[in-house]
């Protein structure tokens, strides 16, 4: 006959492992399910029938999205590249963030020419405030960015109401503006396609700081190194920063990222781009 105390031991030992499979199991129950992730490739953002050629080929856009929750935020994207190269792509750093990201493609020169670029810009971010729903997001949580010639066609889109307002759609809700290392000059390739110089900064309806306004969307604007930069590209947005603020507005912020160039800023300025984001949403709830 086994031992009373042998007996007593094993009652315990299984008591105790079921006891631990249950609350294992409540804590499965009770923990919120990981957020997944689909996306979409090549979507059309304009349409009709007067498209041309390089519309058809160039005005697509990527959508990563969170496909088992709602209501959560967007970043729509602008790739780099000087406004006559780069292609679109979904950004690492934002990738499993509980966003959505619409990485966006438009028409580049020389084989279009100002405004062209900045007309497809606010094309897809129209697109975006019209469907972005459909994918489970909020149209009130939309915020547009990008580095370098994506920064500065999110400045343009988000500070120069006209051309949202083709589409529409009110630039002031935009949600927030993030431009990387943006031009807030007239940028260098239109005013190449003048014939203006490098050198020769020009500040007309085709720069950010143009457009400077005490009512625009909440601006966090990032650059790299000064010493670093593109040539005066930190000081042009350190210029902005001051106007918006001499101009009254109250949610304008300004980082530079030391030890950092123009093409490696990206990727350690995507951290501060997410706590903007949740910080902002934090500050509407």
């Amino acid at each position: 006959m086994p031992n009373p105390s042998v007996l007593k031991l094993r009652f315990l030992f299984v008591a105790a492992f079921a006891f631990t499979t249950l609350l294992h199991a409540a804590a499965q129950d009770a923990a919120p399910a990981a957020t997944t992730y689909k996306t979409d490739e090549d979507v059309a953002y304009r349409s009709g029938d007067d498209l041309t050629d390089a519309m058809r080929e160039r005005c697509k856009l990527d959508i990563y999205y969170p496909d088992n929750k709602t209501d959560f935020a967007t970043v729509v994207w602008f790739h780099g590249g000087g406004l006559t190269a780069g292609n679109k792509s979904i950004p690492k750093g934002l990738k499993n963030q509980g966003i959505a990201v619409v990485a966006v493609n438009y028409r580049l020169g020389p084989a279009v020419k100002s405004p062209a670029y900045i007309e497809d810009a606010a094309a897809a971010v129209a697109w975006t405030f019209q469907n972005i729903a459909d994918y489970g997001g909020s149209p009130e949580k939309i915020y547009v960015s990008g580095h370098s010639a994506g920064g500065y066609l999110a400045s343009m889109v988000g500070l120069d109401r006209r051309w949202l307002a083709a589409h529409k759609i009110e630039a002031d809700d935009i949600a927030g503006l993030i431009p990387f290392s943006g031009h807030t000059i007239t940028h260098f390739t239109i005013r190449a396609e003048r014939g203006i110089g490098g050198k020769q900064p020009v500040v007309d309806d085709m720069a950010p700081l143009y457009h400077v306004r005490s009512d625009a969307p909440p601006l966090l604007l990032i650059t790299g190194d000064r010493e670093l930069e593109i040539l005066g590209r930190y000081e042009e947005n350190a210029y902005l920063w001051r106007m918006m603020k001499v101009a009254g507005h109250a949610r304008t912020e300004l980082f530079e990222l030391d030890g950092y160039n123009h093409g490696g800023m990206a990727e350690p300025a995507h951290p501060l781009m997410l706590k903007f984001i949740r910080n902002d949403l934090a500050s509407k709830q």
